[in-house]
C-alpha cells in the first residue's frame, strides 16, 4: 500500500522564529504538494544551527506553525528531523519515514538547492519512489547567484567525497 510523506527541507528563521522569505516558500510549495495530496503526511526538517535558527524551538517547530496555521491537521505532520544541514535532512528523515512505512517521497526544497537535495536523498533512499518539488526563490539577483554557486560547489564536493569512497 502506498503512503506517501512531502519532507520540507528546513531554511532560515530569524531569533524570534519568524520564518525567512525561503522559509515560507518552501512551506507554501509544501502546501501545494499536499492540496494535490490530501492524504500525504509532512515531515519537517530543521534544527538549530549559527546559519539558520538560533532560538530554543527547533526550526521544524516553526515550519509546523506556518503549516496548521495554513491548514494542515495537526494529525498529518510528523515529527520533526532536527537537522543542522542538507546532509543530516536526509539521515535524519530516513528513521521517520521508516517507522512511519512511509513508501514514496516528495522532496521539497528551493529551486537553486534541488540538485544536492536530489543527490543526498536518492543516495539515503534508493528503496523509496522519491520526487521533487523546487519553490520559486525570490531572492536579489547577486543573493540568488552566490547561493547558486555555494550548491555547485557544495554538490561538487560531495560528489568527490562519493567517488573516493568507491561509492
Amino acid at each position: 500500500m502506498r503512503k506517501l510523506a512531502i519532507i520540507v527541507l528546513g531554511s532560515p528563521n530569524d531569533s524570534e522564529g519568524n520564518l525567512s522569505s525561503i522559509a515560507i516558500e518552501r512551506c507554501q510549495q509544501t502546501l501545494a504538494e499536499y492540496s494535490r495530496n490530501p492524504d500525504a503526511y509532512i515531515l519537517p526538517t530543521g534544527g538549530w544551527g549559527e546559519h539558520f535558527n538560533t532560538t530554543d524551538k527547533p526550526h521544524g517547530y516553526y515550519l509546523r506553525q506556518y503549516l496548521t496555521a495554513h491548514g494542515v491537521p495537526e494529525g498529518q505532520i510528523l515529527e520533526c528531523a532536527e537537522s543542522a544541514n542538507t546532509i543530516q535532512d536526509a539521515m535524519l528523515s530516513k528513521p521517520i519515514v521508516e517507522r512511519q512505512c512511509i513508501t514514496d517521497l516528495i522532496v521539497v526544497t528551493s529551486d537553486f538547492h534541488v540538485p544536492r537535495a536530489q543527490f543526498l536523498f536518492q543516495r539515503e533512499f534508493p528503496g523509496i519512489r522519491l520526487s521533487f518539488s523546487a519553490s520559486k526563490t525570490n531572492l536579489p539577483e547577486d543573493d540568488l547567484i552566490r547561493r547558486m554557486q555555494h550548491e555547485e560547489k557544495a554538490l561538487a564536493k560531495l560528489k568527490q567525497n562519493h567517488r573516493l569512497r568507491g561509492q
